[in-house]
């Protein structure tokens, strides 16, 4: 199992969860948070934001699941054909283990 962690524009968050459901990717977390890149915040006019409103998604999936699940979110989270900074980032981990709670049981692959 592998854990995708999605840092996206809140305006594209609801883009990628349609683009994950349309594939059957139907199981998500989502937080609202702030935070900057490498950019280091934007300049607009005499105001200097130095941290921007983000969605970050947490999405499970099996580990031949998650190429088309990465690649989902980055077309979809994309701004513009080329992309800009900002856009987000993407972290891919691995799960050791995984429990249903109403279950009371462990998760077997």
């Amino acid at each position: 199992m592998k854990l995708i962690t999605a840092i996206v524009r809140p305006e594209k968050v609801m883009d990628v969860i349609k683009a994950l459901e349309e594939e059957g990717y139907y199981a998500f977390s989502k937080w609202s948070i702030s935070g900057r890149g490498r950019e280091k915040g934007i300049q607009v006019g005499d105001v200097l934001y130095q941290e921007m409103a983000k969605t970050m998604l947490y999405v499970t999936v099996t580990d031949k699941e998650k190429d088309e699940a990465v690649d989902i979110i980055i077309h979809s989270a994309k701004s513009g054909q080329h992309g800009h900074f900002g856009d987000g980032k993407i972290f891919v981990s691995n799960i050791e283990e995984e429990y249903t709670i109403s279950e009371e049981s462990r998760d077997e692959d």
